[in-house]
């Protein structure tokens, strides 16, 4: 029976399937402890939230500078992102349960490439929008430098929308290259969505990513937002927004 409700639940394209329902515990980390970090800690502000797509599944591709990048992308975006993260941190007592309500989902330390890209896809065809850092660790410059290819992949196999988004100022917060925090102003720009790689081919994938890569650096170039472009998008998500699924 699973299996053939698993079949019907595929049959309707990820990009225009309903988004997971909400979870207590992720309202709880969102409204409690992200949403003041992320807006008074560090004055965060968003632009260009119109341009995210509330329902179906999503690609979400961003620059990465900072180990604070994950929960404010999901809770800036109004809706909740996934996250690869390794299979040992699901194990902790407090922890696993708290990053798993937020969407993360386990990898195995060691698994290829293309376990970790079956993992995600399963979870596109579930309607969840999953983030993909594009240069695959931080970045010193908190810029996009190297971009991988996996995040077009995942948008080719899944035939889901990538949507660029730039992290401005996470590297200085709290960056690589140390663990002193610096409460600077952490901002958030959204892109316009960018439509999946016609093809698996490299040249396909090469070139969505390379999309990606230049709109989140134009992004990048635009610097720290003004307050009168982020004034109407403080508000925290409201109850359209897509949230983990209770367990």
């Amino acid at each position: 029976m699973q299996r053939i409700l698993r079949r019907r639940r595929r049959a309707e394209p990820p990009a225009l399937l309903s988004t997971p329902k909400p979870s207590l515990t992720y309202r709880l980390i969102s409204y409690l402890l992200v949403f003041p970090v992320y807006r008074l800690l560090f004055r965060g502000r968003t632009a260009g939230n119109a341009n995210v797509p509330m329902d179906g599944a999503l690609v979400v591709v961003a620059n990465h500078g900072s180990h604070l990048d994950p929960p404010l992308l999901g809770h800036a975006l109004g809706r909740p992102v996934a996250f690869m993260a390794k299979a040992e941190l699901f194990r902790i007592p407090l922890l696993g349960p708290i990053i798993r309500a937020c969407g993360a989902y386990p990898v195995a330390r060691g698994a290829s490439d293309r376990e970790a890209i079956r993992t995600a896809t399963d979870r596109l065809e579930e309607g969840w929008a999953i983030g993909v850092f594009i240069d695959g660790t931080r970045q010193a410059n908190g810029r996009v430098n190297e971009p991988q290819p996996g995040a077009a992949l995942l948008a080719a196999r899944a035939g889901v929308p990538l949507l660029p988004v730039a992290i401005v100022n996470s590297h200085r917060a709290l960056g690589p290259g140390g663990e002193r925090l610096r409460l600077v102003p952490v901002h958030i720009r959204v892109g316009t969505p960018i439509p999946p790689p016609a093809s698996r081919r490299r040249p396909d994938l090469d070139a969505a990513t390379r999309a990606c890569q230049e709109q989140i650096n134009a992004l990048l170039d635009q610097g720290l937002i003004q307050r009168s472009l982020s004034a109407p998008q403080l508000a925290p998500a409201t109850d359209r927004s897509a949230l983990p699924p209770s367990s």
